[in-house]
Parts: structure tokens; sequence; C-alpha cells
């Protein structure tokens, strides 16, 4: 964990982004909270949030500050359809965890928990209420043709201001990829099909700064992606001054020429204003093996550490810090 902060530290890094979630139905390993049927039980032992602990303590050690999301969109480490599962049913569409009135006190109370142990945590940044919500889940059919951009945004109101309530001393945010809500436009991220609309999110009084990812290759610009991935950046920089709330771009991939593309992307990131971004993912060579890789992690022996290396000190310098 040492040599993984050390490691961004090296390369100029100050902040991660990580996760405070890991559902599971059998306990076993390192797990966050764990269900009875409809019953949550939070592990605060150490092999539960004592180990979250350790985390903080090596990202302090480091210099640098966690951002953390409390639930998934995706069935990694469980997210939201284990709360939907457990308390509503099998096979019960996801969006259910929007607007169930269980399941919103059941994440309430695993926040007040999660929260509560660290409201006056320096090692934290921020929080992000989920990573990557949509209307839709990891099976692609699982959404109601109720769910819309209001859902989540009516979600995301009540849910941030909880936290607000429970914690005055760090950043929230939605963790959302920043998808626009322009019906008509060509291009599926500014669409708002997913249930999302990033500017309408962005004006939300309680939270605090916005979040986007960009990833072309996924988005079905094949071929394209040097250009739209810099306009998405443009546009984002955009809302921000809108807002005048701060938008970071908090993950990026392609799949091919990265050192390339990430260069120029980057770039834009420090020409346009945005305030900051952070790269997916981060890997470490430990005496164990290299950390996990989906296709995106970067490595300090790799092509891209040294484009991430001069874009840190460049956006330092912009900062004046």
């Amino acid at each position: 964990m040492n040599k993984a902060f050390a490691d961004i530290a090296g390369a100029g890094g100050t902040t991660v982004r990580t996760w405070g979630f890991n559902e599971v139905t059998s306990p076993n390993g390192n797990y966050y909270q764990s269900w009875s049927g409809s019953t949550p039980t939070i592990n605060t032992g150490a092999t539960g949030l004592q180990n979250f602990d350790r985390v903080i303590r090596a990202a302090k050690a480091n210099g640098i500050r966690l951002i953390v999301a409390l639930t998934n969109n995706w069935s990694d480490y469980g997210g939201m359809d284990v709360y939907v599962r457990q308390i509503v049913g099998a096979n019960q569409p996801h969006d259910l965890f929007y607007t169930n009135t269980n399941v919103k006190n059941a994440y309430k109370n695993y926040i007040r928990t999660f929260i509560g142990r660290y409201v006056n945590e320096t090692g934290i940044l921020g929080w992000e209420l989920a990573n990557e919500p949509r209307c839709r889940g990891s099976n692609s059919g699982s959404g109601t043709s109720s769910c819309n951009t209001v859902t989540i945004t009516n979600w995301a109101k009540e849910i941030s201001a909880y936290i607000k309530s429970l914690d005055s001393n760090h950043l929230v945010a939605l963790g959302d990829e920043g998808f626009y809500n322009l019906p008509g436009n060509p291009s599926y991220p500014h669409q708002g099909t997913e249930g999302i609309d990033f500017d309408v999110n962005l004006d939300i009084p309680t939270l605090d700064f916005g979040t986007v990812h960009s990833y072309p290759n996924h988005w079905g610009q094949d071929g394209n992606e040097l250009t739209w991935g810099t306009q998405w950046i443009l546009d984002h920089a955009k809302s921000q001054t809108r807002a005048n709330k701060p938008v970071i771009l908090e993950e990026f991939g392609v799949t091919s020429n990265q050192p390339a593309v990430y260069t120029q992307w980057l770039n834009n990131v420090v020409s346009s204003g945005l305030a900051g971004d952070l790269i997916w993912q981060a890997g470490s060579r430990l005496s164990v093996g290299a950390t996990h890789n989906d296709g995106f992690a970067v490595y300090p022996d790799g092509p891209v550490y040294p484009v991430v290396r001069s874009h840190a000190a460049a956006l330092k310098s912009r900062n004046g810090s």
C-alpha cells in the first residue's frame, strides 16, 4: 500500500480517488458491509473499516489526500444492486436504489457510520455519492422506463444534503461521468439517456465540485478519440465557468496510443482552466507482482508515467503551487 502511494507521489500526484465500499453476502476477506437477508452489518473490524484506516495513514504518509466514493453503479465490490436485491428482491430494477425509501435509508445508515468515522480526518479531501451513477447497472436492461435525469438529480440532492448534515469538513461530489442532457445530439454521452444531466447536477448547492470521465472507445468514438476527448474537456471547462464550481477529469482512458493522446488531453486540462485531473488507473510493481490492470493502468516503468509527471508539474505551476 505504501509503495503504491509512493509511486503516485513520485509522479507528482497529490490526490487519489478510491473506493469506500465493499458489499458482500458471504463474509470472507476484507469487506465493509455484509448482508443477511435485508439486514446489513457494517464491518468496523480489522478486515473492514480498520483496513480503510490503514489506507488513509499510508496516503497521508506520502502527502496524498483521498476522494472516496461511497457506492458503485456497477457490480464490482457489490454496489447499488446489492442494496436493491437484498431489500426489494431479486431481478428488481437497478434504479430502485434512487427511489425506494427502504433502500435509501439503508444507504444513509452506511453513510452515517462511514462518514461519522472520518468526519475530522484531514487525509480525506471529499466524498462522492457513487461511482458513475446511471439509470442502468451492470445488466444493461436493468433500469425502468421511468428513470430519467430527474430521478438521479433528485437523489443527488437528497443524499448530498444528508452528507452535508453529517460533515461540513469535506467536499462532496456526485461521482458521475459528466454526461450532458441534450436529446438529439449525435454523441451518446450528450444525449441524457443514462439519467445524468451534468449542468443541472453541478448547480445542486450541496455538491461542491463536478466530476468527468472520458472513455471515447467505449462511447462510440473509435478513430476519433483525440478530437472527441479534447472537445469533452473544453465542454466541461465551460460548464465549470458557468457554475463557478471546480470540475475535475477524474477518469480517462484510451486503448491505443496512450502517451500521445494523454499528452494532448492533459495539455487541454491545463490550458482550459479545468480544475484538475486523476488518471485511471495508477499501477505499481509490488514484490508480489503488478497491481490490477483493466487495460488502462499506467506503471512507473511505462511510457505514460513521464507524461503524468510532466503534467503534474505544469498543473502545479498554473495553480501557483
